[in-house]
Parts: structure tokens; C-alpha cells; sequence
């Protein structure tokens, strides 16, 4: 209840958890080598891990290290703050302009190496491919990182199309439902989440393309949090007919 007073956050809202461990730090103590029985690529990834990777969901930051050096590729770790996403959201672009110079000086700094930007969450690749770009047209930097910018399925399935990933990859119990959420289907790059997926052999996939109605801290807010449900509701019943399956989303 303080909270809401304090914030605006509504009470009945259940918040992220924060990670024991920062996937940043977690990067630091990670001695896993890269796979060397591969077909040489020269692939060179950083993994900007976003606020909700780094601070919420270190799992997804794990999987994704493991997953591209299994498959060879030299991965480095780069968090220099947020995307600007929850400032968008509240219509506050001066702030988004200000967070989009900060972080993309010190992720040109990676691509001016030969790397790529790897990212984990689909917002946040929004913001770096389209949102910044529409802010500041004119900024040749900003372009630039755009351009070298990929989500990680969309750079897993890369892999897949030019090279082939390494053999091994094995057959699941039951299938996946898989929620494409609206930041991914807005980078205009097509459903990779579902082609990556795909690669797992006799995968049955169910698909739900509709709103969850989360849309940031547009969920959590209390004057918002009702519509919020309200749009999310028909999503959930949907994939709680998938009860059954495994369900992923790239939300």
C-alpha cells in the first residue's frame, strides 16, 4: 500500500524478483570456453543484458551464453544502463535521447571491435533498431548501432541459415506455446523466436500473437493496471488451454 502511494505502483500488482546475482557479475565469474569443434566463424557477440536480464531473469542471460558458446561464438557482456524504455512509456523522450547517447557510446565501442549487439529482450531491441533511430535521425552513431543490433533468436537462427549449429540438439517432452510479444513482431524481422524453436526436431509449437497487455510499466501503474489486464486477459485464457505443453515467450 506504501508503495502504491509512493509510486503509483498498484498494490496488486506481483513484481519482477531481483536476482540473487547480477548477470553481470555472473558473466565475470563464468569460465565456460568456447566451443572449438566447430567451423571457424570469426563471430564475435556483446550481450547488452537490459535492466530485466541483469536485475530479474539471470537465467535467460545463462541460457543465451551457453547456447552461442556452444555454437563457437566469442561472447563479452555489456550493461551501460537502461534502453530508455520505461521513460518512452511515460512520454518523457528528453530522457530516451539522453539514456540512447549514454549506452550507444559505450556499445559502438564493441561494434567499432567487429562485434555484434546481442540483445535479450525484445523491448529493449526495439529501442536500439527503431525507437533511437526515429528519435535522432540525423545521429550517424545511432544508425550505425542499429545496423549491427540483432535479438538473440533472430542471431541464433543466423547462425542456423549460414554456418548450421552444432550437432545434438534433442527432442523435448510434450511442445511449446510460444507468446510472440508485439516488441518482437515490431522489429519487423518475422517470428525467430518460433524459426529458432523450429530446429528442435518433432517440436509441436502453439502460437499466441495477441497483446498481453503489459506494455511496461503500463501494467503496473494503478490507473492503467485495469485496461492493462483487461487487453492481457484474452492472451492468458489462450494459453491457459496450453496448460499441458511447455510454454515459452519472448516477451
Amino acid at each position: 500500500k506504501i508503495l502504491e502511494l509512493v509510486t503509483g505502483i498498484d498494490k496488486r500488482v506481483k513484481l519482477p524478483i531481483y536476482n540473487s546475482e547480477t548477470f553481470t557479475n555472473y558473466f565475470k565469474k563464468n569460465k565456460d570456453l568456447i566451443n572449438s569443434d566447430v567451423p571457424s566463424k570469426n563471430r564475435k557477440v556483446v550481450i547488452y543484458s537490459t535492466c530485466f536480464v541483469n536485475f530479474n531473469k539471470k537465467d535467460t542471460g545463462v541460457a543465451a551464453l551457453k547456447v552461442l558458446k556452444k555454437n563457437g561464438v566469442e561472447v563479452q557482456e555489456a550493461y551501460p544502463g537502461c534502453c530508455g524504455m520505461p521513460f518512452l512509456e511515460q512520454a518523457d523522450l528528453t530522457k530516451v535521447v539522453e539514456q540512447a547517447k549514454k549506452v550507444s557510446k559505450d556499445l559502438l565501442e564493441w561494434v567499432d571491435k567487429g562485434y555484434q549487439v546481442i540483445t535479450l529482450t525484445a523491448s529493449c531491441g526495439l529501442m536500439l533498431k527503431f525507437e533511437w533511430p526515429l528519435l535522432l535521425p540525423s545521429d550517424v552513431n545511432i544508425k550505425k548501432l542499429s545496423k549491427h543490433t540483432k535479438d538473440i533468436d533472430e542471431y541464433i537462427v543466423d547462425i542456423q541459415q549460414k554456418e548450421g549449429l552444432v550437432s545434438g540438439i534433442q527432442e523435448i517432452d510434450g511442445g511449446v506455446t510460444l507468446h510472440h510479444a508485439c516488441h518482437a513482431r515490431a522489429q519487423n524481422m518475422g517470428n525467430k523466436a518460433k524459426d529458432m524453436l523450429k530446429l528442435i526436431p518433432n517440436i509441436k509449437i502453439d502460437l499466441v500473437e495477441k497483446c498481453s497487455g503489459h506494455g511496461g510499466i503500463f501494467g503496473v501503474m494503478k490507473k492503467t493496471h485495469d485496461i492493462a489486464r483487461k487487453v492481457g486477459k484474452p492472451t492468458a485464457k489462450k494459453i491457459a488451454k496450453e496448460k499441458n505443453k511447455y510454454m515459452a515467450s519472448d516477451c
